[in-house]
């Protein structure tokens, strides 16, 4: 029995489009034993995941010695066949190259590349394709490398929850808010978490309140860890429309089933946004024109139809996002709402 490590340590939105990847290795080895290496927050995603059977946090150490003779120990103890990086760094590399796992696959980059020893050219920096297509041609590089043919990917959703106890989450919040039930819920993820470049929320607010008049939506200002001011300050901008906020306290497995209620999901390109993508909830996402952070790099999991973005047409500087035309958006949104 194979024994993998599939490392993809870095933010929730990131991890989130290694599913696709994690999933053809299972598909295609189900006798595999499938380990992750993951940052202590994205713990509880990757415990959701149906194609991982172990997880191992990676808690990084002060000194960079200390860090990766920590980490190789974590690994060696694992006694890995073979590791796929689909997201590579030095400390990981080397870490790997510590605990003597026999086959090292990854992208043909960067300094870490010294330390692997079945690279794949990827060139990432030319956002030719999805991050999940990077992730999964590290994947199928592996399966090649032992002589198969890899599978297909998995069709949506990604991420599979109890539809009745989905269905239960949004009677209880239509009831508890008093929404009407011919109301379509529409999330707002306003927040960044800290990474992703999102609209203004001005920007936002017009959004909402262009979509008012236009419809029959109810409003879900939705907030992760330390953007529940961010939430409050687009509620007072936005008060005269049917809107409730959400402070997302109880983890990221309660989030994520609350996130499976709405019938849109709004956001820049934030860990939420994909895990909505992944539930293959509608989404309509804001990406700034940078190279690095283009739509089709970080385009999300949900199926074709079901999923819209918009971005400048060039990028002007930090605030490149304000020359997003906010009503041309609307009424694309509406028309994904009305399918």
């Amino acid at each position: 029995m194979e024994n993998i490590l599939v490392i993809r340590n870095d933010k929730l939105g990131d991890f989130i489009l290694a599913w696709p990847a994690l999933s053809l290795i299972k598909r295609q080895y189900p006798q595999a034993n499938i380990t992750v290496l993951v940052p202590g927050y994205t713990k509880a995603m990757a415990e959701l995941c149906p194609w991982i059977d172990n997880i191992i946090i990676d808690d990084r150490h002060n000194t960079a010695l200390s860090d990766a003779l920590h980490l190789s120990a974590l690994i060696k103890a694992g006694d890995f066949d073979a590791s796929i990086s689909l997201f590579s760094e030095m400390r990981t590399a080397l870490a790997l190259w510590l605990a003597r796992v026999p086959i090292r696959i990854g992208p043909a980059t960067k300094l870490a590349q010294l330390f692997l020893n079945r690279r794949l050219k990827q060139k990432r920096s030319s956002s030719s394709k999805p991050e999940f297509e990077y992730n999964a041609d590290l994947a199928r590089h592996y399966i090649k490398l032992r002589g198969d043919e890899p599978l297909s990917m998995q069709a949506p959703p990604l991420l599979q929850l109890n539809a009745d106890e989905i269905a239960e989450y949004r009677r209880a919040y239509m009831h508890e808010h008093k929404i009407d039930d011919d109301r379509k819920l529409v999330f707002i993820h306003a927040g960044s978490g800290g990474s992703a470049i999102n609209l203004s929320l001005q920007q936002f607010a017009e959004l909402a309140s262009r979509l008012n008049e236009a419809g029959c939506y109810h409003f879900v200002l939705t907030a992760g860890p330390g953007e529940l001011e961010t939430a409050r300050q687009l509620s007072a901008l936005i008060k005269h429309t049917s809107h409730s906020i959400y402070n997302s306290t109880g983890g990221l497995v309660n989030f994520s089933k609350f996130i499976g209620i709405c019938d849109l999901f709004v956001s820049g390109s934030t860990g939420p946004l994909h895990i909505a993508g992944a539930l293959n909830v509608p989404t309509a996402a804001f990406y700034p024109a940078r190279q690095s952070a283009t739509p089709l790099r970080w385009q999300t999991l949900n199926e074709e139809n079901r999923r819209i973005a918009f971005s400048p047409e060039k990028y002007t500087g930090e605030n490149d996002m304000q020359t997003i035309d906010i009503e041309s958006s609307v009424h694309r949104i509406i028309e994904l709402l009305d399918r």
